[in-house]
């Protein structure tokens, strides 16, 4: 096979975002040449690497294939590189993803302990949604990960091989609302006085849930804000503008002004924090990355 660096760091972004268009915009290419660089691969590899789906590009296992002797690779050109220009990076690397809350209530801890136990290992981190961080995985783009289920807890994805997960602790889901708001000095609400409140929720997509907005509400929601960011959406819980769902275990770091309601006549949403790796892939820093994580429970 003849086989580019620029394709196979194509095939990564390809299966870590889910479609031609959002790898486009990553790489800093144009779409029709992310396309045609997905066609020379399959010409080059004799072999379907790419299924178009209505929800975004998923990879054969051809594909798949490819994909993890791409990560090895790709790893040893950057390690090249690295040596050549003589950039070393300052101890052990691990590159750590997070779900969109855990940034707040996992990573002080984890890098402070850290810090204190094995300071010659340096952590990059990056958020996303647990879809989009389970894709990161696979591609090699991040090394372990810290992910959210919900029950039946089934397996993280469908892919070969499963996923090495750990279990870091169970929390429940409850409601952020304002201290002085219409909730105001209450411990629980009912489900169904939630079902007219202004919703603040992250943006959802054919394959990203939609993140604020509590499961079992019956009907519409009424979102009126529409934002990532945590620290956004609980400022504007403080404020009065909305009402949204975080995990019970961000209660000690929650922005003055927020408090934090039991939802009642509904049942309870569990919600457990995971840690993954692709199986196999592991290195006494990303076991001490691990273990840090854990001791945050």
């Amino acid at each position: 096979m003849d086989i580019s660096s620029t394709g196979l760091r194509v095939l990564r972004q390809i299966a870590e975002s889910g479609s031609f268009t959002a790898a486009a915009i990553r790489l800093g290419y144009t779409q029709s040449a992310v396309s045609r660089q997905a066609a020379a691969l399959e010409r080059s590899a004799g072999a379907a690497l790419f299924e178009r789906r209505p929800d975004g590009v998923r990879l054969t296992p051809a594909g798949l294939t490819l994909l993890r002797h791409a990560r090895t690779i790709l790893d040893c050109l950057t390690a090249a590189e690295r040596d050549l220009t003589g950039t070393l990076p300052r101890g052990e690397l691990v590159r750590l993803g997070l779900f969109l809350s855990a940034g707040t209530a996992v990573l002080p801890l984890t890098l402070t302990r850290l810090a204190a136990t094995d300071p010659q290992i340096t952590v990059t981190t990056t958020e996303g949604t647990t879809p989009s961080l389970i894709r990161a995985l696979r591609a090699g783009s991040i090394d372990l990960a810290v992910l959210t289920s919900r029950p039946p807890h089934r397996p993280l994805d469908g892919e070969s091989p499963r996923l090495h997960v750990e279990t870091v602790t169970d929390t429940e889901l409850a409601v952020a609302v304002s201290s002085t708001g219409e909730f105001a000095g209450r411990s629980a609400v009912h489900v169904d006085e939630l079902i007219d409140a202004p919703w603040i929720a992250a943006p959802a997509t054919n394959t990203e849930p939609l993140l604020g907005v509590w499961p079992g509400l019956p009907g519409r929601p009424n979102i009126v804000h529409r934002a990532r960011d945590w620290l956004t959406k609980l400022q504007l819980v403080a404020g009065g503008f909305g009402v949204t769902t975080a995990p019970s275990r961000l209660s000690p770091v929650l922005p003055p002004g927020v408090s934090l309601l039991h939802v009642e006549g509904a049942p309870r949403e569990i919600r457990r924090v995971l840690v993954a790796r692709l199986a196999g892939r592991t290195t006494p820093a990303i076991t001490a990355v691990t273990r840090a994580i854990a001791s945050t429970a």
